[in-house]
């Protein structure tokens, strides 16, 4: 594994190819309200490009931001409807087209009630990562190496992980479904983003009873 950290934006001339898995890491689970500190991809080739992000507020970042838009590449996540809204606050762009790990896996393993993405590699892919940098600062000036190494297992296992849950959505007769569950992503962040979340703070999720 390799881990290539970048300051403000990918480099120029970076190919992820068609398909790259995507993870952010902030400074807390409120998108409006925590800093977006890291951005974290990999083409499934076993090395990661972390992007790291410096001042408060200054997302310039135009590769980063072209390439989250193209729709000739598709953005895989765990949980993307926090990280597509996010990177919506923060960098201002609608990602598409989408897959989110942890909806297929909500569609696809029916025997389980664990859809984390430790639970999912574990079992799937056969590698238990490590979250002991779950919680630390990701807005510090310079990040430790364990910190590089979490952020780069976020999206390492991701391609495998899609590829495993793809052919079980296809034997359950649910691919089509779980499109239509990713391609309404992008709608669910910006709801979130829009206070219709249901995350306590007196709005009720909007497809609440």
């Amino acid at each position: 594994m390799t881990v290539h950290l970048h300051h403000g934006d990918l480099p120029e001339g970076l190919d992820l190819g068609p398909v790259v898995a995507i993870d952010t890491e902030t400074l807390g689970l409120k998108p409006r309200r925590d800093r977006l500190c890291l951005v974290q991809l990999s083409a499934g080739d076993g090395d990661a490009h972390l992007v790291k992000f410096g001042a408060p507020g200054v997302y310039e970042a135009p590769r980063l931001k072209a390439l989250l838009a193209d729709p000739k590449v598709l953005k895989v996540f765990h949980y993307g409807r926090f990280d597509i809204a996010v990177m919506k606050h923060h960098l201002g762009i609608d990602t598409q087209p989408v897959y989110c790990t942890k909806i297929a896996s909500k569609l696809a393993r029916t025997y389980t009630d664990k859809h984390g993405l430790k639970d999912l590699v574990k079992e799937l892919v056969g590698v238990d990562l490590s979250k002991a940098s779950q919680s630390s600062d990701w807005a510090a000036a310079t990040l430790s190496r364990d910190q590089l190494d979490y952020a780069a297992s976020d999206v390492l296992h991701l391609h495998k992980v899609k590829a495993i849950l793809d052919a079980m959505l296809a034997r359950e007769g649910r691919t089509a479904l779980a499109a239509q569950c990713f391609a309404f992503l992008p709608t669910r962040a910006a709801l979130d983003l829009a206070g219709w979340a249901g995350d306590g703070e007196g709005e009720r999720d909007l497809f609440a009873h």
